[in-house]
């Protein structure tokens, strides 16, 4: 009887500091799980930690990122920035651009974001014009005069100018692409997985937050 109690009693105790012993912390290598952008580039908020999404509309794979990245925005550390930052290659890029532009200007980016992934990638349609993108707009709820105003003004044209060159910036080659701190570029062909990107991208939060990764 005290052989197996002693044996019982060894084999709790075991237990139980296999389960407070702290997981180990995976380490990811530069050029092998992530890029170095070189030179860095400014941050929106220097006394935060600049999370960017390069994204298309577009792409199926941006697509299917969107729910990793909506489930990490919720658990995100509290001093992350995190903006999206549509991804200008060609036109028809520049055209969705200005359609998510459009929509930040109006206030309506919250509600129309997900609506712009469904028409494009399941509905197929290609809002690659003004008219096609106010009529999407009108069938949410957005007068045609009032799309047209912000569609045409300063403000978004300065975006699209802006949106235009942040991809050589960054050297954005393929998206969906997160960029931590305008140091590091975090891409799927690298991660090889969307939640691969995401943990990735928290060890390179951590580090540049000078905090243990978790």
């Amino acid at each position: 009887m005290w052989r197996t109690g002693l044996g019982l009693a060894f084999l709790a105790l075991f237990s139980s500091l296999l389960i407070a012993a702290p997981a180990e912390t995976k380490e990811y290598t530069a050029g092998k799980d992530y890029e170095v952008i070189n030179p860095p580039q400014p941050t929106s908020d220097p006394s935060r930690v600049e999370v960017l999404e390069f994204f298309w509309y577009g792409c199926p794979h941006c697509y299917h990122f969107e729910p990793d990245l909506n489930s990490w925005l919720k658990t995100k550390p509290d001093n992350v920035a995190f903006i999206r930052q549509p991804a200008v290659f060609n036109e028809r890029w520049a055209a969705h651009a200005k359609m998510f532009y459009t929509a930040e200007a109006l206030g309506v980016l919250d509600k129309l974001h997900p609506q712009f992934y469904e028409a494009i990638q399941v509905k197929k349609l290609a809002l690659a014009s003004e008219d096609e993108q106010a009529k999407f707009f009108a069938e949410h709820g957005v007068a045609k005069d009032a799309f047209q105003k912000a569609y045409k003004s300063f403000t978004v044209d300065a975006k699209m100018r802006q949106a235009e060159s942040m991809g050589a910036r960054y050297g954005i080659s393929g998206t969906p692409t997160l960029v931590v701190n305008g140091k590091y570029r975090v891409s799927g062909s690298l991660a090889k997985s969307y939640p691969n990107m995401i943990a990735i991208t928290n060890y390179l939060i951590a580090k540049e937050s000078g905090k243990p990764a978790k």
